[in-house]
Formats: structure tokens, C-alpha cells, sequence
């Protein structure tokens, strides 16, 4: 019998209690932890190990410890992706006959597969989110270099986002890193995602679990268009008359809305130096949480630390401080605004959503009270209404305890 071997980064001698010489799908249902699972080609369980959930995959051991690899480089350039854990191989079952080797993963707290986003929010345009949130990641990858070579929803998590989603790559199979990608690498992983998403909306469909009348399709179509325009505002060359050099200011900012930072710009002129030429040389995502991170350590979503910023603007200027420095203004902000809003969720609710998107959704709450009521309600109220009358009724996210998305109660997002 061939030895157990466990490749990992901090090795957990739990790992050794799991039933390796078992088939993952055969594993007993009192070990595994219940959670919605997308569709894969590949046996997929959930445990609990030492507290925490991992993701168990079998598959060969050559393409277990290719895809660990890659998640591993994909952390380490900032892409949003799931935290490889562990390599098992070398497993046998109790008959001698070999069984593939495990790729153990992280579970990424309060994230969906596509399914569960679409039981749980009953928006008309839940698809055209997540095509959105799918979209930024598929640039921020080729931006990288990176060929995915099998996008779709089932190979992507999305984690609510201030009214949005944010997308995290899951499965990296097919993936391979490269120093640049050519456009036709690029279209090929685009026109992949557009045949595979329009299949997966129509099986949806096909379930019930969207409208009937959206039109799969235009919705495919859609995120190809949402790319191009995304990848242009981030690639193309720009050229303006040398008179008109506040352009240059103009397009960094337009980069910084889309939540990317600009690291390095080529600036070049004509030899008569009457017309000039900018284009992004290293463009980063993040721009907003990064922002939020220094100045208040709050780790945020992209369109959530906008949110967040944006409160932190107004809260500057209804204290009139707007002539004080930033970082002390947030200091302030954090300790009055922020703070006492999170604590005050209790802790039988804090798995339902992430502090962060807790803060986004009282201050969308607020301003829908004032409106009915016709007057300021206060941040303190606010937060008593919602408790009671909204978060109340989500159903946890951070391990959502069922894998049938059908018995996912309805909640309007």
C-alpha cells in the first residue's frame, strides 16, 4: 500500500482523521459540512476541519497539484480567487485499487455559487450582476496574463458587493499564466464565456429559476460587450492636443471610478509637440479598497468600500472638517459612524453578511425610511428597524447550511 502523502503549506494533522481510502463521494454525511454547491465535472464535498471549511475536489494528482500551483500564484498577484489549502495523494481504497488524488481549497466565507445567488435574489437583473461582477474578473485576469480556458458561472463564487457582486475564480483547471495573452487568446476565453454562460442561463430557465422572458443571448452578448468597453477604458492609447494636458488627470480619474489604479503612465508627443499620447502602463484593481484599508484597515469589496468612502465624504462635510486631515477625519468616522454599527449586530445574526455589507445595506435602509417618513431618521434607529425587520429573515451566508438551493428562502437584494 502506497503511503499517504499530504502536500501543504501548514500541514493540519487533522487532515490524517479524514477517510482517504473512501471515495469522496461515498464520504458519510456526519463528517461533511452542507453547503450549495455549483455544478462540476468532478466530485466536490465540504467538512469541517479544526474549525474551519474546506473544499474537497477528486481528481488526477497531476492536475490537483497544477491547479494548487496556480491558485497559489494567482494569491500572490492579488487575484480574486479561492486560498488553496492541501494536495492529498497517493490514496488507496481498502481493496488496494488506487483512488485520484484531493484538492483541498479554502471555503471563501459568504460566497455563492450562481445557483444560490439566483433562489435567494428575486431582482430581474440578478444575471446581468453577476455578468457585470464576471466581467472585471475575466479583465483583471488577461490583464495578468492569465488564460482561463474555461470560464462560466459554475467556475466562479460571487460574494454580495454594496448592491452588486464581486467574482472570485474557483476552478483553474484549464488555466496557465503567461507574460502577456494575445487577442486571440483573449477572444477565445470570451467567446467561451459567452457560449457557457448562455447554456447555463437557459438551464436555468429551463428550472424555473428565472424569468422566462429574459433573453439568454442578449445577456451573453451583454458581457461581451461589458468587457470590451472595460478593456478598452483600460488599454487604449488617448491622444489630445498639448494644450489640453488636463486630460491626462481627466483619464487617470475615469480609471480610479472603474476601481483601478494607475502605477505608470507612457506619455508621448509628435515631433512638432503639438499632439500627445497617453496610455496605462500598469493598472491595478482595488483602487477604492485599497483607499478604504489605509485609511480605516477595513477590508472591503471594491463597490462596498466605495460606499464606504463615499459615507466617510459626507460625515466630513456635515462635521465640517473638510479642512482636517483625512486620516484623522477617518479615525473619527470609523470610531462614530462605522463601529458602533456593526456592533450592534448580534451575535446570534453576524454569519448573515459581511460587516461591511452590513454598514452598505443600513445606509440604503436609512434613506429609505427618511423617504417613507419624510424626515431624517437616525443612524441608531435605523439600525434597530433593519435588525428587526430585515436582516432578521437572510439566511446565514457565511456557511450556508443546505445544498439544495431550492429550499433557499427568497430574499430581495
Amino acid at each position: 500500500m502506497a503511503p499517504l502523502e499530504i502536500t501543504a503549506s501548514r500541514a493540519d494533522p487533522a487532515l490524517l482523521d479524514l477517510p482517504w481510502e473512501t471515495p469522496l463521494e461515498q464520504w458519510p454525511d456526519e463528517i461533511l459540512a452542507a453547503l450549495p454547491r455549483g455544478i462540476s465535472r468532478h466530485v466536490v464535498r465540504f467538512v469541517r476541519v479544526s474549525g474551519r471549511v474546506l473544499a474537497l475536489k477528486e481528481i488526477n494528482h497531476h492536475l490537483a497539484q497544477r491547479e494548487y500551483d496556480t491558485l497559489k500564484v494567482l494569491g500572490r498577484i492579488g487575484i480574486p480567487s479561492v486560498e488553496p489549502f492541501a494536495v492529498v495523494s497517493g490514496r488507496t481504497g481498502r481493496s488496494g485499487e488506487a483512488l485520484d488524488a484531493v484538492l483541498i481549497t479554502r471555503h471563501l466565507q459568504f460566497s455563492l455559487p450562481y445557483r444560490a445567488v439566483f433562489s435567494q435574489v428575486s431582482r430581474q437583473d440578478t444575471a446581468q450582476r453577476l455578468l457585470d461582477a464576471l466581467a472585471v474578473l475575466l479583465v483583471r485576469l488577461h490583464l495578468e496574463g492569465f488564460y482561463w480556458g474555461d470560464v462560466s458561472l459554475s467556475n466562479t463564487l460571487f460574494r454580495r458587493d454594496a448592491g452588486a457582486f464581486a467574482a472570485y475564480i474557483v476552478d483553474v483547471e484549464t488555466g496557465s499564466l503567461h507574460e502577456t495573452l494575445t487577442t486571440g487568446q483573449r477572444h477565445y476565453d470570451l467567446d467561451l464565456a459567452r457560449t457557457n454562460i448562455i447554456g447555463e442561463l437557459m438551464d436555468l430557465q429551463a428550472g424555473d429559476m428565472i424569468d422566462p422572458e429574459v433573453d439568454p443571448v442578449e445577456i451573453g452578448d451583454d458581457l461581451v460587450a461589458r468587457y470590451e468597453e472595460l478593456w478598452e477604458a483600460l488599454t487604449s492609447s488617448e491622444r489630445f492636443s498639448a494644450d489640453e494636458r488636463w486630460r491626462v488627470s481627466a483619464r487617470i480619474e475615469r480609471l480610479n471610478k472603474l476601481g483601478f489604479d494607475v502605477g505608470e503612465l507612457e506619455i508621448t508627443t509628435d515631433l512638432d509637440g503639438t499632439t500627445l499620447s497617453i496610455r496605462p502602463k500598469v493598472v491595478d484593481a482595488g483602487h477604492h479598497s485599497r483607499r478604504l484599508m489605509r485609511l480605516t484597515g477595513i477590508d472591503a469589496q471594491e463597490n462596498q468600500a466605495r460606499r464606504l468612502l463615499n459615507d466617510l465624504d459626507q460625515f466630513r462635510a456635515d462635521t465640517e472638517q473638510q479642512a482636517e486631515e483625512e486620516e484623522f477625519v477617518a479615525h473619527e468616522w470609523l470610531k462614530d459612524q462605522y463601529e458602533p454599527v456593526v456592533r450592534a449586530i448580534p451575535r446570534s445574526m453576524r454569519s448573515k453578511l459581511e460587516p461591511p455589507e452590513f454598514f452598505h445595506e443600513v445606509l440604503e435602509h436609512k434613506w429609505f425610511l427618511s423617504e417613507q417618513a419624510g424626515v431624517d431618521v437616525s443612524l441608531d434607529d435605523t439600525v434597530r428597524h433593519y435588525i428587526l425587520n430585515v436582516l432578521i429573515h437572510r439566511p446565514d451566508e457565511k456557511s450556508l447550511v443546505t445544498t439544495e438551493t431550492s429550499a433557499l428562502p427568497i430574499v430581495e437584494a
